[in-house]
């Protein structure tokens, strides 16, 4: 068999197309897509979310240092191997991956937070600054000399 065409088959022919057919799927195609367009604007007004801010908590990375862990395979996603977070319900294999999920978008937004964040004024920074050396240790600013 020379050619590499298969016994019986003719492909010899130029192909005609049906115009009406392909018409009327360009038609249906456009309807489509309109759809889709008014479908995109009745979702409303865009979510105004918080700007970022730091947690008030800790992040306990230190209670599973050097606990073994045994994996099963049919486990509910909070008992899985790993870190869960019960925001996103999602499971992160290690401590450093989990720090990138709690610091990023997906978990901020789930959040309610944009990754904006605001413009601290100078009163605000000159707080800060005496509420930190409040809470430091006077002795240690005289002896830096």
């Amino acid at each position: 068999m020379s050619g590499g065409n298969p016994a019986g088959v003719d492909n010899t022919f130029r192909r005609k197309f049906d115009k009406e057919e392909y018409l009327e799927r360009a038609r249906q195609r456009e309807r489509d897509e309109k759809d889709e367009a008014r479908r995109g604007k009745d979702r409303g007004p865009p979510v105004q979310r918080q700007p970022l801010k730091h947690r008030d908590y800790e992040v306990d990375l230190e209670s599973r240092l050097g606990k073994t862990q045994v994996v099963t395979p049919i486990a509910p996603l909070s008992q899985q191997a790993g870190y869960y977070c019960s925001v996103c319900e999602c499971v992160v294999k290690d401590s450093a991956n989990y720090l990138d999920h709690i610091n990023g978008k997906k978990h901020q937004r789930a959040l309610g937070m944009s990754m904006r964040v605001e413009r601290a004024s100078l009163e605000q920074v000159q707080k800060r600054f005496e509420a930190l050396k409040k809470r430091k240790d006077p002795a240690s600013f005289s002896e830096q000399g």
